[in-house]
């Protein structure tokens, strides 16, 4: 056969696919390898949100993609359509997770007693053994079924994982015990197992195993269960995002405004948007001046002024006045839809971590079954019976049952997991440790990171010769009559300080600021144009103040009465009181801080030098924070990435450890990897340390579970491993492990 060098065909079409059956990292990759051997197809499986993304050509459809997947062992449907906005929500939501939590509480309640019969010898009591396998069958043939039946597929295809020892370890101590039971000497009445540490050679014709098959069983159920959980929310980026848009519109029809889903919108349909209400998607000002606050999508923490000619954007917020917008954009092609696919990308991209355990596994299955088939082997050469053969190869399978390997990962996870959710940070599964220990870089998002997320007043400078508390006071009762986020900093400033006085005549002048008359004085309240178009005289010294604080990245807000500028009131996105200190803790943990923002370069620079941050990157659009990310990972940097916004969750999931305050938007959160409840970036060095000490007692776990193995394999082979020991030795590496676990319950915050 011949073969020729051909140009790899096109993948003009793209498919996405449920993936049904994975166990384990292994299993995305068997199938990855298996769909990218089809001609012209170039396939990503994630692990983790149990999807494949597959590009193919004209000549193959879904359902030869379909059957790949199948015949590779697993099962793939294309996922339904989602479902219309206004599709009634069903009265029930469906427990994905009922069969297997069943399926685990039974094998625990089970388990339980036949353990503690089988390690405490004065409980042994006639027939013992025989209410021992009564409750052990169930929980190896019911609570192990998955797997059985993932042994099986994986033996179907020549591939080896934890399952695969998992149930021939389970299946071998179960088969030897009903053998020992019904065709040796267990079965005898008044049997026990005494507690010896005597190295001796026996044939096992009375020795049980049920303990380690139920309590195997169980114990990898339970971790299988905590797994499954940590991945349940994988896919809760795109929902959240998507749900941050409008759900319907008011559109103008022949003059008329019509409320209609907002699906049914068009290009070129004119709609109007009130105060307080979510632009429908994206468009055109017609008519209306307005302030947008777009800091979700673009981290602005400034409402931006808009009018007629301006361009706004679906799912913000309108601030101010009515707007009538003419639609530009709709569906998929929204800048809001858009970054639903930036982040699908960037989950898609990001390598599933493959769990340590498995990792482990992959060399060591192999290895012991091959061990035990040549320990079988070995002593039937050597004459020394069937039986004597046959117990020491099972004796390596089970001394190789993974019970406390399937401990290492579950239990420190819950521990530090559980820990960490008292302290205010939620780790959402293993496969974001690894990260932690790794990461040089942290990028910090400014607006509700950094700083408070909310416009707040910072200064009052009066000029020469007036009251700094009369000047808050009349500026604040004014702006208290606006709905305008500076003008409710200010009014929430000046009644923190006192009662303020009555407005009569309040004017709004689009854009520029608010009239009004006030104690028999007509007062003025807004930008430096506002004052100069009517003739109010602004004395050099409030200008420079005006003008000092923009450079400082503030806005400068001018009050002014009986025609002159009595001072400036300075409005700020505040700094969080903990950030300086946080920041320098993140330093003290080998991290260089970067400040990341969609904010104009001035106001980042200045809360930049506030807390102690040396590199700057500003006025960046949600797909330039992915691009920064990217970046700086190719320049061989591990990055970490900390925000709360829209604007975050792209550069969030693509980064190799996101960090969202638990303060911000549902997105954020979900495409995350660890959560600061809290909200606090103090908590971000706290759970860095969290994270990596979890790392650390993992590996601490598997390491001594691992050497445990082979430590007593060699005895195992060489038909001199007493049970009991290997019973003791079982539980003492179990024990071990779960006590290493609970150390994490002593981790404390640093501040």
């Amino acid at each position: 056969m011949t073969t020729t060098n051909q140009p790899r065909q096109t993948a003009p079409n793209r498919i996405e696919l449920a993936i049904g059956g994975m166990t384990c990292a292994s299993c995305a990759a068997r199938i990855e390898k298996k769909l990218n051997r089809m001609d012209g197809v170039t396939a990503s499986v994630n692990y983790a949100t149990e999807k494949a993304t597959v590009d193919y050509p004209d000549g193959i459809g879904p359902a030869d993609l379909i059957a790949t997947v199948e015949k590779t062992g697993y099962t793939a449907v294309v996922p339904p359509p989602p479902a219309p906005a206004d599709a009634p929500e069903s009265a029930e939501p469906v427990d994905e997770f009922r069969a297997l939590r069943t399926r685990l509480w039974v094998s625990v309640a089970l388990s339980v007693p036949v353990i503690l019969l089988a390690m405490v010898p004065a409980w042994q009591f006639t027939y013992w053994q025989w209410l021992s396998l009564t409750l052990a069958a169930p929980v190896v043939v019911y609570g192990g079924l998955s797997f059985h039946r993932a042994a099986w597929i994986n033996l179907r295809h020549g591939a080896a994982t934890m399952d695969t020892l998992i149930s021939l370890g389970t299946l071998a101590a179960f088969g030897w015990s009903l053998w020992a039971l019904f065709l040796g000497t267990a079965g005898e009445p008044g049997m026990t197992h005494p507690f010896s540490l005597a190295i001796s050679r026996t044939d096992g014709a009375g020795n049980i195993y049920l303990e380690t098959a139920a309590g195997v069983t169980a114990f990898i159920l339970a971790g299988r269960y905590f797994e499954a959980r940590s991945k349940r929310n994988a896919g809760a980026a795109l929902r959240a995002l998507l749900e941050l848009g409008a759900r319907d519109v008011a559109v103008l029809r022949d003059g008329v405004e019509t409320r209609v889903p907002v699906d049914q919108l068009a290009v070129g349909d004119r709609f109007v948007v009130r105060p307080g209400e979510k632009i429908a998607t994206d468009g055109v000002i017609d008519e209306g001046t307005s302030a947008v606050d777009a800091s979700l999508l673009t981290g602005e923490s400034v409402p931006v002024e808009v009018g007629p000619g301006d361009p706004v954007v679906g799912a913000t917020v309108n601030a101010g006045g009515r707007l009538v917008v003419t639609a530009t954009r709709i569906g998929a092609d929204t800048q809001l839809a858009q970054m639903a696919r930036l982040v699908e990308q960037a989950q898609s991209g990001k390598a599933a971590v493959q769990r340590l355990a498995d990792r482990i596994s992959g060399v060591f299955v192999p290895i012991v079954i091959a061990l035990a088939a040549g320990t079988l082997g070995w002593w039937l050469g050597a004459g020394a019976g069937p039986a004597a053969a046959f117990t020491a190869a099972v004796a390596v399978l089970i001394i190789a049952c993974p019970c406390a390997l399937g401990l290492a990962t579950p239990t420190a996870l819950l521990v530090g997991t559980g820990r960490g959710a008292q302290l205010g940070i939620l780790i959402k599964g293993p496969e974001v440790l690894e990260s932690t220990r790794q990461v040089d870089t942290v990028l910090l998002d400014k607006t509700g990171t950094v700083t408070t997320g909310k416009m707040t007043l910072v200064d009052v400078l009066p000029a020469a010769g007036q009251d700094a508390a009369e000047l808050l006071r009349l500026a604040g009762a004014l702006e208290a009559a606006s709905e305008h986020p500076i003008a409710r900093a200010i009014a929430a400033a000046a009644t923190e300080a006192g009662s303020l006085p009555a407005v009569t005549g309040f004017a709004n002048v689009e854009g520029l600021g608010v009239t009004g008359t006030l104690d028999g004085r007509a007062v003025l309240v807004g930008r430096p144009r506002l004052l100069r178009d009517r003739g109010v005289d602004v004395p050099e010294e409030v200008a420079r103040a005006a003008t000092g604080a923009e450079a400082d990245g503030r806005t400068a807000v001018l009050a002014a009465w009986d025609g002159r500028a009595r001072g400036v009131l300075v409005v700020a996105d505040a700094v969080r009181p903990t950030s300086r200190a946080a920041v320098a803790r993140l330093r003290a943990l080998g991290l260089e801080p970067v400040l990341l923002t969609g904010d104009n370069a001035t106001v980042a620079r200045a809360v930049a030098a506030e807390v102690g941050i040396d590199e700057v990157i500003a006025e960046v659009l949600p797909a330039d924070k992915v691009d920064v990310v990217q970046r700086l990972q190719g320049e061989g940097r591990v990055v970490a990435m900390v925000g709360d916004g829209v604007n975050d969750a792209a550069a969030l999931a693509r980064a190799d450890l996101g960090l969202a305050m638990g303060t911000g938007t549902d997105v954020a959160i979900e495409a995350s990897d660890l959560t600061l409840v809290r909200g606090d970036l103090a908590a971000a060095p706290d759970a860095i340390r969290l994270a990596r000490r979890t790392l650390r007692i993992i590996k601490g776990n598997l390491f001594w579970a691992f050497a445990y193995n082979v430590a007593a394999l060699p005895l195992a082979a060489a038909g001199l491993l007493n049970p009991m020991i290997a019973g003791a030795a079982m539980a003492f590496s179990s024990v071990f492990v779960v006590a290493n676990s609970l150390r994490l319950r002593g981790f404390t915050a640093a501040g």
